[in-house]
């Protein structure tokens, strides 16, 4: 029977689990805030891995980054805590990306939401439509 999982997705899996719980212990950045981990993708060969995180209550796009900045600036000290934790023969070195697949998804979700609430109002109009959206069908 053929295993059900990668051993990159166990280690990803490993890693998300370890970072979320030694984040907020660990780095005591007040311009930090709630970290969300979304994803954590390990390479093939666990060299490397890719974190996509977010942020409880922000919306920024700059305070996000210079949180990712504080994130990716301790990546050694992570990466230390996260060996001793998890007792593997190399710990993968570490890289926090911002996922902004919530913040465009709860933007789609607002824009769907209006666009019901007007079409039950029955104000569809073409005013109602982004410039950006409005597609040429002539």
């Amino acid at each position: 029977m053929a295993r059900e999982f990668s051993r990159s997705q166990r280690v990803a899996d490993a890693l998300q689990r370890s970072l979320a719980q030694i984040i907020p212990k660990e780095i005591r950045d007040p311009r930090l805030g709630m970290v969300n981990i979304n994803e954590v993708v390990v390479a093939r060969d666990l060299t490397t891995a890719k974190i996509y995180v977010t942020f409880v209550g922000l919306d920024n796009l700059e305070r996000a980054e210079e949180s990712v900045d504080i994130l990716n600036n301790a990546v050694s000290y992570l990466r230390s805590l996260l060996g001793k934790e998890l007792h593997m023969r190399g710990t993968p070195k570490l890289k926090f990306y911002y996922d902004e697949t919530s913040v465009k998804g709860n933007a789609l979700s607002q824009l769907i939401d209006r666009a019901v609430a007007n079409d039950q109002r029955g104000e569809v109009t073409d005013e109602n439509v982004p410039d950006q959206d409005r597609t040429s069908t002539r």
